[in-house]
């Protein structure tokens, strides 16, 4: 019962601490005793948890992609202002960031839309850039140029947009279509 508890105790503490990171040592004494540390003193101690690199928050050029984004409003006549404020919206410029549910890329692709939006790469801004655009074109047509609505289903989905018929009670969504026609008004007057 003395190693779960000591197990019990340990998981509980990282649980409550998340901003001491190390790896951290495990072994298990004669008695079962279970001893952790992150600085191990003999090589009794193995690796139990490997501390994952944190990840550094930069900041990018938002004009970088402008020539990309300047070739997606031509070709889907999604205006370039809208363009940069999802894009600013969805992954601060950053080409390879991945969302908790596992969208990807300058303009958060979803996975389930790549072949749809003709996007093999989404870590490829061109790519990602098109597909997202490709993507707002359909919205803005299906919802008559309704940026509101528009962005709310970018972000939390055309069925929910329809099921509701404006936008979804949803605290995320509704802060993410102020956020966006606040960074498109930005864009806009710069």
């Amino acid at each position: 019962m003395k190693p779960f508890f000591h197990f019990l105790v340990f998981f509980l503490c990282l649980a409550f601490v998340q901003t001491a990171r190390a790896d951290i040592y495990m072994y298990v004494d004669k008695s079962g005793v279970v001893h952790f540390t992150n600085v191990p003193a003999s090589d009794k101690y193995k690796l139990f948890i490997k501390e994952l690199p944190a990840r550094v928050k930069r900041n990018f050029n938002t004009a970088e992609y402008d020539h990309i984004i300047r070739k997606a409003e031509e070709t889907y006549d999604v205006d370039f202002s809208l363009i940069k404020a999802v894009i600013q919206a969805e992954s601060n410029f950053d080409p390879e960031a991945v969302s908790k549910k596992g969208a990807k890329g300058l303009m958060q692709i979803m996975p389930g839309n790549f072949q749809s939006l003709a996007v093999q790469d989404p870590f490829n801004p061109s790519q990602n850039i098109m597909g997202g655009v490709k993507y707002l074109q359909e919205l803005l047509k299906r919802y008559e140029n309704k940026l509101p609505l528009v962005l709310a289903a970018y972000n939390a989905g055309p069925e929910a947009v329809d099921q509701y018929r404006e936008i979804p009670p949803f605290e995320e969504t509704q802060n993410y279509v102020r956020k966006v026609l606040r960074l498109y008004k930005q864009f806009k007057d710069s």
